[in-house]
């Protein structure tokens, strides 16, 4: 079963959504790590966080959560747009949203969450959000 920081990816969905610069997932997952301090919670070891969020990026990439942004739109290659599975994943896990917790339990209890028909098919439940 994979498990994924859901918090951290939450993070890099929202830089993508409001960037329109340069997606640079390490120093996004430095911040995390940072504001996660802040608050008194504990992090994992920044440079295997580092790792893991361009390990998310790739994923998210591959996925079709993100994509590159269109010229048109501003892209240089190194930029991205939320695609529409891209933002209802961050729907679901968006912490700002009252009751965030239980469409991460059941993202949890996938075998692999973010596998793209799983996730596809477990976003279409009414009862999840």
């Amino acid at each position: 079963m994979t498990t994924y920081n859901w918090d951290l990816i939450e993070r890099l969905l929202h830089e993508v959504q409001n960037g329109e610069a340069s997606f640079t997932p390490r120093p996004y997952a430095e911040q995390y790590a940072a504001e996660k301090a802040t608050q008194g919670e504990e992090t994992e070891n920044l440079d295997h966080l580092k790792a893991v969020a361009g390990e998310y990026e790739k994923l998210l990439l591959q996925r079709g959560y993100i994509e590159p942004r269109p010229e048109d739109q501003g892209g240089t290659g190194s930029n991205y747009i939320l695609t529409l599975r891209g933002s209802r994943l961050l729907s679901l896990i968006d912490s700002s949203i009252p009751g965030n917790d239980h469409p991460r339990q059941v993202l949890d209890e996938q075998d692999d969450a973010l596998d793209d028909v799983t996730f596809d098919g477990v976003a279409s439940q009414a009862q999840i959000a």
